[in-house]
């Protein structure tokens, strides 16, 4: 039997600007759950998208998590990127569904990803707990 593991990259980030950056697309995200206003889930998923293939200095929630975390003099904390790149994958895959099914209007659908979406979001801001080595383990468990 396999043992729960984080992906590993060797790759280091500061968790605490993710977290910092997860609270930011957070509010963001509750906005839009709150109105439903279109261009909010548009521009979330713009910044994901440079994020995460383009390069991550050209997102402007980055660049606001990066001077909120120093005006608030937050301690910098290095850990593997692996996990937190997959929760990116993830987070982007819920701003097109919840965008997708808000525009269709399918309501119970929208509703239900909104919810799963935010505890993960709440999961990582507030506990600094990912669900993305949870998730990938239960990958690599069963086709992995």
């Amino acid at each position: 039997m396999k043992n729960e593991a984080c992906p590993i990259s060797f790759e280091k980030i500061d968790a605490t600007l993710v977290r910092v950056l997860s609270a930011c697309s957070g509010i963001l995200f509750l906005l839009f759950v709150k109105t439903q206003f279109l261009p909010i889930i548009l521009f979330l998923f713009v910044d994901f998208v440079l994020r995460i293939f383009i390069k991550k200095e050209y997102s402007p929630l980055f660049r606001l998590a990066q001077v909120i975390k120093d005006l608030l003099k937050l301690e910098s904390h290095l850990m593997d990127n692996a996990p937190k790149r997959l929760a990116s994958y993830f987070s982007l895959s819920f701003v097109i569904l919840t965008g997708v099914t808000s525009y269709l209007g399918l309501e119970t659908i929208f509703y239900a990803l909104s919810a799963i979406y935010g505890v993960c979001i709440f999961l990582e801001v507030a506990f600094d707990y990912c669900l993305g080595c949870k998730i990938y383990y239960l990958y690599m468990k069963f086709f992995g």
